[in-house]
């Protein structure tokens, strides 16, 4: 049996050597490319790229190095350089094999941090020459990543670097490190109960990694005779000879012990970065109460986490590895550091801004997950606690929780050449670009923000729509109802690892046992009575239509607007939102999408309301969409499409698009529209010219509004597939902001972007 079992692994072994393989050679070699960010397409752009333009640039930055900024992507373009000394995990490679470590670093500053990066491969080992090498490229870059420098060389490498370097130089492997290990440390303490000045750390291993976690907790608070540091040779003690170096007599001990075993007892925490079964269960037994275990050797720690929590069931214990809660990974951090020190031009990445960082990446774990985190990482458990001390590598929040904190940092301790005007706004645009909608968001979230509205969500049990009502409580001062059955809810929330105190906060309206029952289903008969509803049906719906319930909810005042629609068919939920909430004049009116592309907002409209909408429900949408697009603070442009191009086709769309059109210019609107055109001619300016040189749309359209809502519905879909568009939406037009209807595609994000909609008061969105 034991036989097979080995044969199977070393099955799975070569199969994951055969797909790591393939990953990094097909469909083409390597990690990288490099494109260009200009225009290269005739004479002119060559003539600006190159000879005689280039002249310009070069010209203004040798007047005003910092103008390098400015005209070249020094600013945004980091190295990450490697003699391939010191491998993770292999040790001495050499540089070029070093080299897929380096793209790989490169793709991770890329996609975390949208850095750019070149990995550069140094066939040198004398650290003295490797240093002038690597000072001889500053001109190039923005900020250096050293990575897999044996130790001491590293020390050495680094030192002159940040001597000679008037740009950020800092070696990951130590720092980075570092970092993590401070915020995973600063939570593991935080959960029970002590503080940095008090605890004992016994550490194996004096590399560099070892020695920038130890520099880091004594930067934290640790007091340095309370650090035993223990390597081959044993405890690093005053007198000792062998295999000393500076670093580590920094942290000599006056005492006799000599072994590991000899200063574990009464230890608060193990620090390991040495090598496997370095710790033993024995050892851990002798440790103070609830020991702390980093255990980082990589692959096998210094002792298996299963086997730690045997021997001390109530351990924390964070390794280096995926396949076990706690790992601390390095990109927690480089991406984020580099990411505040490029944005404000610092000349060095110092002790405030580490600590800086060691703050942001503590306190984002104490916070609940980001939906987008739970999606990635489903199944596991990321609730804070002894198994989530240090939050996941994919949630979209580190970028503007640490990077604003380093370059807040950097600010303040005189560091940061061009600093930001506003830290606030900065996070905001660093936010924005994780969450494409952020930033064309803000108008609409400040809109919510000045009055409180009840907005209540029919499919309360849905994760999405949980994580929604927590964000609210967090971003607005809305109030989130939610219409679902309490059991399954607060199970989801457990489930989900949302906190204990979020039910606290929201109200929940029970179908199946309500104390309103009764009037909610006489409210939804007295309204429905002549259309075929008796009072044992209306009954039956109260029990168990929930987008009915929200109606009727709001209909007696108890919301001031309603969320549905993440199952189900749009027009099955608009059929009961109308029955209920169709009064005072209003009704219907369209529904439109925003998407947000690179090329910037583009709206969609009539995407589900009309299927095929007469040329005055056209009007109305043109109307209201118009009206709507003003409230994310953006002047309309509004594109009449058809696949006619200014009369030349008699179809029924361009009938119907023509007709709308009159109707609009009757009524002399005080927004830019035109029509009836094709998709390309709204979007291209010069095809537009030839077919109507005296267009009333300048540039652009940034609007479209379609004559049925299957064209209209494609084409959205289409933009976000295609165009990688982010979706804000639908958004229903005509409710008084009464009634939102999304679909079931919809994520937590765009959930939150709807309900911050709903929440912004009525005489402002209708």
């Amino acid at each position: 049996m034991a036989k097979k079992k080995s044969t199977l692994d070393e099955f799975e072994q070569a199969r994951q050597r055969r797909l790591a393989l393939e990953y990094h050679e097909f469909p083409r070699p390597g990690k990288l490319e490099v494109r260009p960010t200009k225009p290269l397409a005739n004479p002119r752009d060559l003539a600006r790229a190159y000879s005689p333009g280039v002249a310009e640039a070069s010209l203004a930055i040798k007047a005003d190095p910092m103008a390098a900024s400015r005209y070249t992507a020094k600013g945004n373009l980091v190295a990450v350089i490697s003699n391939g000394s010191a491998a993770l995990g292999l040790g001495n490679i050499g540089a070029l094999a070093s080299k897929p470590i380096m793209e790989g670093k490169a793709v991770l500053f890329k996609q975390f941090a949208h850095i750019d990066c070149f990995d550069i491969e140094i066939d040198e080992s004398d650290p003295y020459k490797l240093a002038d090498h690597i000072c001889a490229l500053g001109p190039t870059f923005g900020a250096i990543n050293l990575e897999d420098i044996k130790a001491p060389d590293c020390f050495i490498v680094e030192k002159i670097c940040r001597e000679r370097m008037d740009i950020p130089v800092f070696h990951d492997d130590q720092h980075g490190t570092a970092i993590v290990v401070g915020a995973a440390a600063t939570n593991a303490l935080h959960l029970t109960g002590r503080e940095f000045k008090d605890i004992k750390v016994v550490s194996t291993g004096g590399g560099a990694a070892g020695i920038a976690c130890l520099n880091m907790l004594v930067k934290l608070g640790v007091k340095r005779e309370n650090v035993f540091l223990v390597d081959l040779e044993g405890l690093v003690y005053e007198g000792r000879e062998a295999d000393m170096t500076p670093q580590k007599q920094a942290f000599a001990q006056p005492v006799d012990a000599k072994q590991l075993t000899d200063v574990i007892g009464g230890a608060d925490l193990f620090l390991g970065l040495s090598g496997p079964g370095v710790l033993t269960p024995a050892m851990m037994k002798k440790m103070a109460p609830k020991p702390i275990i980093f255990a980082l050797a990589n692959p096998t720690p210094e002792i298996m986490p299963d086997e730690a929590r045997k021997a001390v069931p109530d351990a924390l214990v964070a390794t280096g590895r995926s396949d076990y809660p706690n790992q601390v990974n390095n990109v927690l951090c480089f991406p984020f550091i580099f990411r505040g020190a490029l944005d404000v031009a610092a000349s060095e990445i110092n002790d405030a801004m580490q600590i800086a960082c060691v703050q942001g990446i503590a306190e984002l774990a104490r916070k609940t997950s980001a939906a987008e985190t739970a999606a990635v990482y489903g199944g596991e458990s990321l609730s804070f606690g002894p198994d989530y001390l240090i939050p996941k590598p994919f949630d979209p929040r580190l970028l503007a929780i640490v990077a604003g904190a380093v370059a807040e940092a950097a600010m303040k301790t005189g560091v940061a050449r061009k600093p930001v005007a506003d830290i606030e706004d900065y996070r905001a645009q660093l936010e924005a670009s994780v969450y494409r909608s952020s930033m064309v968001m803000r108008p609409v979230f400040e809109a919510s923000n000045t009055e409180m509205r009840r907005i209540v969500f029919a499919e309360g049990e849905d994760e999405r729509v949980l994580r929604t009502a927590h964000a609210m409580l967090e971003e607005t001062i809305d109030q989130p109802i939610l219409v679902g059955r309490p059991e399954v809810i607060r199970s989801r929330c457990e489930q989900f690892g949302l906190p204990e105190a979020f039910l606290d906060n929201v109200k929940i309206v029970n179908p199946e046992r309500d104390d309103r029952y009764r009037e909610y289903w006489e409210t939804y008969h007295a309204r429905m009575r002549r259309r075929g509803i008796s009072p044992a049906l209306a009954q039956a719906i109260l029990r168990t239509n929930s987008t009915v319930i929200s109606a009727v909810m709001v209909a007696r005042d108890e919301a001031d607007s309603m969320i549905c629609g993440t199952f189900g068919n749009y027009a099955w939920h608009q059929k009961y939102v109308e029955e209920m909430l169709d009064t005072d004049g209003l009704s219907p009116v369209g529904a439109f999408s925003l998407l947000i592309l690179d090329s910037g907002p583009l709206f969609v409209a009539d995407t589900h309301v009309h299927p095929e909408p007469t040329p005055e429900q056209i009007t109305e949408t043109v109307i209201g969409l118009a009206r709507h697009i003003r409230r994310f603070g953006i002047e309309p442009k509004i594109a009449l499409c058809s696949n006619s191009q200014f009369g030349t086709l008699e179809t029924e769309s361009a009938k119907r698009m023509r007709a709308a059109l009159a109707i609009l210019d009757q009524k002399k609107q005080d927004f830019v529209y035109e029509g009836e055109m094709p998709v390309d001619a709204a979007l291209d300016p010069e095809i537009r010219d030839r077919l109507m040189p005296d267009s009333r749309i300048k540039g652009r359209a940034n609007a479209f509004v379609f004559s049925n809502a299957e064209t209209a519905g494609g084409v959205k879909n289409s933009l976000k597939s295609i165009a990688n568009g982010t979706e804000v939406g639908p958004i229903l037009m005509g409710m008084g902001n009464r009634v939102h209807i999304v679909t079931p595609s919809i994520t937590t994000r765009g959930l939150l972007n709807v309900a911050a909609l709903a929440g912004a008061p009525v005489n402002s969105y209708a």
